[in-house]
């Protein structure tokens, strides 16, 4: 696992910090499938290479991953980390060719025109990557799964409205257009760093949605898996504490204002999302109305 491992620890993301919270194998197995999400979506963000290069790459990825899913030698050395971890906990291969999609569907979308496109997105990108974490994390009830549906949608709407101002830099806006018009805001706004009361309003409705889709994830999540889903639970706080902030700020992304936590926030959440699930709380600390 050393090169997986090289890469979760490179990335100081809070993915890979909650991974804290997991016993031995499983953080390796986590590590592992962390570092298959990162060198996929990198390779979709590097515009230093052609639209059709990054496209041939991804490709050679799923064809990577399927010869582990069908137990063939893989080529890449992700994938050949990955293999055992696939094997052991059943990861499917349909699994991973939705993530790819949805990491495809940053070469060719800028705009997303409403909610159900967007929707589309965030289940690939986000709630696909929390259905195969949770076979790494191991549950009993099957409204786990309904569970990662709806906290890695909350998830990635948060990562949405934080990233607004670098995603307008690379020319995507995935705030619907749909709800740009609703509130008045322009593309041109959004791209040129121009906020505004409309803004606002428009981030503060997308919050909502978000808001939404993280008590939907904790009335999902059944009592008898809690302690199993730490990791997650602790992802639900940090990037909840994170929406905090934005609000604090009225969703200003656009100035120098830190819309990222500090470590002494992080480490804080940690400890106290352990303390919860390991003392047997039985509701999360996020996605109170």
């Amino acid at each position: 696992m050393q090169v997986s491992e090289s890469i979760t620890r490179k990335s100081a993301s809070n993915l890979a910090l909650a991974f804290i919270l997991l016993p031995k194998e499983r953080r390796a197995g986590m590590a592992a499938l962390y570092a298959f999400c990162r060198e996929v979506d990198d390779i979709a963000d590097d515009e230093s290479l052609p639209v059709e290069e990054r496209r041939r790459r991804l490709s050679l990825w799923r064809t990577d991953v399927r010869s582990a899913c069908e137990n063939r030698v893989p080529g890449l050395p992700v994938v050949r980390e990955l293999q055992p971890v696939i094997a052991q906990y059943g990861l499917k291969y349909s699994r991973f060719d939705e993530l790819l999609r949805g990491v495809e569907m940053d070469l060719d979308i800028k705009r997303y025109a409403t909610y159900e496109e967007l929707d589309a997105y965030c289940y690939r990108v986000a709630s696909v990557v929390g259905l195969l974490s949770i076979e790494i994390f191991g549950y009993k009830n099957p409204g786990c799964q309904d569970y990662a549906v709806h906290l890695g949608k909350a998830l990635q709407l948060t990562n949405i409205l934080r990233d607004v101002r670098s995603d307008g830099e690379r020319g995507r806006i995935y705030l619907p257009m749909s709800e740009l018009q609703r509130f008045g805001v322009a593309p041109e706004d959004i791209l040129e760093c121009r906020y505004s009361p409309r803004f606002y309003e428009l981030a503060q409705s997308v919050a909502h949605r978000a808001r939404g889709f993280y008590w939907q994830a904790r009335e999902a999540l059944p009592a008898e898996d809690r302690r199993a889903m730490a990791s997650a639970e602790l992802m639900g706080s940090v990037y909840w504490r994170l929406l905090e902030k934005l609000q604090h700020h009225r969703f200003n992304v656009f100035d120098s204002a830190s819309t990222r936590l500090s470590k002494p926030q992080k480490l804080f959440l940690i400890a106290r999302t352990w303390l919860r699930v390991w003392r047997g709380a039985l509701t999360p600390n996020y996605g109170v109305p």
